[in-house]
């Protein structure tokens, strides 16, 4: 299972708008990731799919990587904070309003799903039949029949 993960450090967006488009897309293939974002109605979008590019390209120099970007989904997207500019805005009466405007570091983390693989019983073996849940339902259902 080899994993790679991409970093943009700086863009120019609140790490809490950032984090609503990161949702979108954790846990998400690779694949769906990208059409999401690309449908997605927000600015930082863009900046979150060229960040998943980059760390699928990252993901195919790694030595272990099968060559299958299907197998591939987002196991982590997160946003940080970064460095908040403070700049300095005229008010009335002389006085000076602060606007901070805030910057935030994007976070893309991929990883290449596990093949399953299944088990195959031997000839003459029979494969066990799948067993039962027990849940409250199904005890009382199993006393009431008896």
């Amino acid at each position: 299972m080899v994993e790679a993960q991409a970093t943009a450090r700086g863009v120019r967006t609140s790490a809490q708008k950032a984090g609503l488009v990161c949702d979108l897309i954790r846990g998400k293939s690779v694949n769906q990731a990208l059409a999401t974002l690309q449908f997605t109605r927000k600015i930082i979008a863009r900046e979150l799919a060229k960040v998943l590019r980059s760390a699928v390209a990252n993901l195919q120099q790694k030595e272990g990587f099968g060559g299958d970007i299907d197998r591939l989904y987002v196991s982590a997207c997160f946003a940080n904070q970064g460095m908040s500019m403070k700049r300095v805005r005229p008010a009335p009466m002389g006085r000076a309003f602060r606007v901070v405007k805030r910057t935030a570091h994007l976070t893309v983390r991929i990883t290449e799903r596990p093949l399953k693989i299944a088990k195959v019983a031997a000839e003459g073996e029979k494969a066990a039949p799948p067993r039962a849940r027990k849940t409250a339902r199904g005890a009382k259902k199993a006393e009431a029949s008896a």
